[in-house]
């Protein structure tokens, strides 16, 4: 986001439209395929303990994080996004007292603020949700629609009956709720990344689902280029394909097409990603499960690192090269120092980045919460 021309919290001399193409072909999938992931990770939790256990679990793994981030992670994004547009002067802890005053507004921004942690607050909510509709999922999941279902196609379960609730999303309130992440008035986001959240936790254990995926993987891959090769050139000149339309573009057969195409690729770059790793991650690894331990405080810093990286960078003009080199390693660098030296060691910082605690900690009472 920090070198293509939309609208981001800073943005480099260097930004321009060239690697938009790319950012359209992520766009589509890469937040739903974080919220099927929680879901599938949502049912393995839930059948191991009870949902009052689960519950717990969620709001101190969930809620701490995204409030000492909000308080404190997010507020250099915010310090630099100001800085660059003049709202005001250097100086960042002039600014943090400001910052931390939830009555003072910056030119319209309350502040403090989630930034990328919307994805946090969201799947805390979708998490409490769950809690009650778990026993109804399973019911249904066991009850004749269920297993009316079961009887369909494999390649109807896996690749084509997701998609229709995305679909319904897609033109029935998509076009009156944009996407804004303020939780409160998102719902079309909410629709889609709800579903896919509980679509995660309902396939999770079906055994038929996953050996699907993981057979049609070539198909799904197929089926995401066949689309993604049209629709990308689309998507880049947008404007002037509605131009081309006419003033009635929204009664348009083609814009219906190309937007309905936009939903199923998302789901056919989903699916394919879920066979892949389904055929060559689904199995012992060192490296898998502490990535898995270490994701969520790679997810919390990662933005903050990269904007304040790219600020400083910005004033140097040492080329986009250099710059751009310079911002993928101090990021990635950063991440795993601060998660492996600092976050890691320390009992309190693995509470506030929503890791779990080690059993010595538990083991001497550092808190009396679940592990």
């Amino acid at each position: 986001m920090y070198y293509v021309s939309w609208d981001w919290h800073v943005k480099s001399t260097y930004a321009g439209p060239d690697l938009e193409p790319f950012m359209r072909v992520l766009n589509p999938w890469r937040l739903s395929l974080l919220f099927f992931i929680s879901g599938v990770a949502g049912r393995f939790m839930l059948d191991k303990v009870s949902r009052e256990t689960f519950a717990k679990e969620r709001l101190w793994r969930l809620l701490i994080p995204l409030f000492i981030g909000m308080q404190f992670v997010v507020a250099p994004q915010t310090y630099f996004q100001f800085l660059q547009s003049g709202t005001i002067e250097p100086g960042f802890w002039a600014f943090f007292a400001q910052y931390s005053d939830p009555d003072f507004v910056f030119e319209g921004t309350t502040t403090p603020t989630w930034n990328h942690l919307w994805y946090v607050a969201y799947l805390l909510v979708y998490s409490f949700l769950l809690v009650g509709l778990a026993p109804w999922l399973k019911a249904l999941m066991s009850g004749p629609l269920g297993r009316g279902v079961s009887r369909l196609p494999a390649w109807i379960i896996a690749l084509a009956l997701p998609v229709v609730p995305l679909l319904i999303v897609r033109f029935t309130l998509t076009p009156h709720w944009p996407i804004t992440h303020n939780l409160v008035s998102d719902w079309a986001n909410h629709a889609a990344s709800f579903y896919v959240f509980l679509l995660g936790y309902m396939v999770a254990k079906s055994a038929r689902f996953w050996t699907t995926i993981d057979k049609m993987r070539f198909w799904s891959l197929g089926l995401s280029i066949l689309l993604i090769v049209p629709l990308t050139p689309l998507w880049i000149h947008w404007e002037g394909f509605l131009q081309w339309l006419g003033p009635d573009s929204e009664a348009s057969p083609l814009l219906f097409i190309a937007r309905a195409g936009r939903v199923l690729y998302a789901w056919f770059a989903i699916a394919t990603l879920l066979g892949f790793a389904q055929r060559l991650l689904n199995k012992p690894s060192r490296i898998l499960a502490y990535l898995t331990a270490m994701i969520f405080p790679y997810y919390i810093l990662h933005q903050t690192l990269i904007i304040s990286i790219a600020y400083p960078l910005s004033q140097m003009k040492l080329g986009l090269p250099v710059e751009a080199g310079a911002i993928i390693i101090g990021t990635i660098g950063g991440c795993v120092l601060i998660s492996e030296l600092i976050i890691k060691r320390l009992a309190l910082l693995r509470i506030f980045f929503g890791m779990k605690l080690k059993p010595e900690h538990l083991r001497i009472g550092v808190c009396n919460l679940p592990g």
